[in-house]
């Protein structure tokens, strides 16, 4: 990585926490514990920013040819520790080498923004159990979400919030995700940066469903929360993701504890497989028509044979992943 873009991603870190809705929320109003956890999460962050050199390549990448040029795929990680964030040099290079940048969805994009913010927005669909509300609400106050952002968002969205901040007390942040600051940056370079998806199409893949299965989704979120699977699940992800261990990675439907039952095969299936191609078909269509595109998007993308590694293999690609010099 360069000096001057080293220096950019490390003033650029600075800004990411304003990007995340609820998960970024302050927590001031939910007592020591949660006054604690604000200035871990600060510290961790003014250290990111203010150590000197460079950072080391993380997650899994991919160099993908044809036309006589180059594109890239990037596995990201939603949730991540601040100094995860500041690309390491082969990355980097990837970055400066491409023309556009595609990710799930650019969050920092002001419509894509406002259209997530009225999205979220709860529906004023039947209410939940009383029981089931007061464990939501109980894990929102332990989680540090104030009760006005915890009032602002659909069940099933705030019972997503909780699940992605679960690893906030071992450093695991949603304001420091990966791909919303490829979006900062890539903005900041002047790249065009683009979302594969739109908000609505995400919104409903995440909380689609009859009342009875959005009910159920809630309680399963809350007893995973409550026994602290969550917890330990985004740990071990972390890992993987943060070694760069594709062999583990590829082998999460053994290790996961979410394909077990034929509902968890199916929401796998409709999260990951079902949207994978639309991907790998927009990203094809940029790349015949010579552009250099760095498409990243959640490292679960890129496994299996519905991958986009695959997906571009098939499409006659020289598909070759780049192994980081740790």
């Amino acid at each position: 990585m360069t000096p001057s873009l080293s220096a950019l991603a490390r003033r650029l870190l600075a800004a990411l926490p304003l990007l995340w809705f609820a998960a970024t929320a302050p927590a001031q109003e939910a007592g020591a514990a949660c006054a604690q956890q604000a200035a871990a999460q600060a510290a961790r962050a003014l250290k990111a920013q203010s150590e000197p050199g460079g950072s080391r390549d993380r997650g899994f990448l991919w160099r993908v040819s044809k036309g006589g040029h180059d594109s890239w795929l990037y596995g990201t990680m939603h949730v991540a520790r601040p100094d995860w964030v500041i690309p390491g040099p082969a990355v980097a290079a990837a970055l400066r080498e491409s023309q556009r940048i595609a990710l799930e969805l650019d969050i920092t994009d002001a419509d894509i923004a406002r259209r997530l913010g009225a999205a979220q927005a709860p529906g004023g669909g039947e209410p939940l159990p009383e029981a089931l509300e007061q464990r939501l609400q109980g894990q929102a106050r332990a989680a540090c979400i104030p009760d006005a952002i915890s009032q602002s968002l659909s069940p099933v969205l705030l019972a997503l919030n909780l699940a992605v901040t679960a690893g906030r007390a071992d450093g695991l942040d949603p304001a420091y995700g990966i791909d919303a600051f490829i979006a900062l940056l890539g903005h900041q370079l002047g790249k065009q940066v683009d979302s594969l998806e739109t908000p609505e199409m995400q919104l409903e893949m995440l909380t689609g469903g009859t009342p009875e299965e959005r009910v159920e989704m809630i309680d399963r979120t809350l007893a995973e929360l409550e026994k602290g699977q969550t917890r330990r699940m985004l740990k071990r992800i972390a890992d993987v993701w943060s070694g760069s261990k594709l062999d583990e990675l590829e082998r999460y439907a053994s290790w996961c504890d979410c394909m077990k039952t034929a509902d968890d095969r199916r929401d796998m299936k409709r999260m990951l497989d079902e949207r994978n191609p639309a991907m790998a078909e927009q990203v094809a269509a940029w790349h015949d028509g010579g552009e250099r595109v760095f498409a990243a998007v959640g490292s679960l993308h890129m496994i299996g044979p519905q991958g986009l590694p695959a997906l571009m293999k098939a499409r006659g690609y020289r598909v070759e992943r780049i192994v980081f010099k740790h």
